[in-house]
């Protein structure tokens, strides 16, 4: 996430599957935040989660979502 403030503890997002020749990422709709790549064996089920934290770091701002799975 790049700025303060879109995203807050207790929000439910819904995330969007891409797909790389060798892994998948997730963008949390509607391109609020994205994730690092995931490989193929740990693929993400769900598409709907609540966010449990929001960090902010000297890099940015770090979302944690808790998904059904």
């Amino acid at each position: 996430m790049e700025r303060p403030g879109l995203l807050k503890e207790g929000d439910r997002v819904t995330v969007t599957e891409g797909v790389l020749p060798s892994n998948y990422y997730y963008t949390i709709d509607p391109s609020l935040a994205m994730s690092g790549n995931f490989p193929f064996r740990e693929r993400m089920l769900e598409r709907e989660g609540v966010v449990t934290e929001v960090i902010e770091n000297a890099r940015g701002f770090y979302v944690k979502a808790r998904f059904g799975e």
